[in-house]
């Protein structure tokens, strides 16, 4: 079993930044990790992936430039750092973390097998 601890989030003003953490305990094997976020009345939205070695990342265009995903495999944990955050990044994020042994970085919600409960983030205008 995998458990998957989100922290971090909270309220900020526009323009500022948090950082979450997202801390993975159990069968872990350093997996491939990610972020999502939703929003109310919204769809999960795919925010940024990191493979396993940590040497391929991928964001998404609404946060590219802003966002920046990175992962500490000797603390099983991986980081959203949010800069320059915008009324419209209020949600509540979640980490996913994949299974599989490959070295990839995974974009769809279905490539992940365990997803955390999330944090919430609210910035204000």
């Amino acid at each position: 079993q995998v458990q998957l601890v989100e922290s971090g989030g909270g309220l900020v003003q526009a323009g500022g930044s948090l950082r979450l953490s997202c801390a993975a305990s159990g069968r872990t094997f350093s997996s491939a990790m990610g972020w999502f976020r939703q929003a109310p009345g919204k769809e999960r939205e795919y925010v940024a992936a990191i493979s396993r070695s940590g040497g391929s990342t991928y964001s998404a265009e609404s946060v590219k430039g802003r966002f920046t995903i990175s992962r500490d495999n000797a603390k099983n944990t991986v980081y959203l750092q949010m800069n320059s955050l915008k009324p419209e990044d209020t949600a509540v994020y979640h980490c996913a973390l994949d299974t599989s042994l490959w070295d990839w970085v995974p974009r769809a919600p279905s490539d992940y097998d365990y997803w955390g409960q999330g944090t919430q983030v609210t910035v204000s205008s």
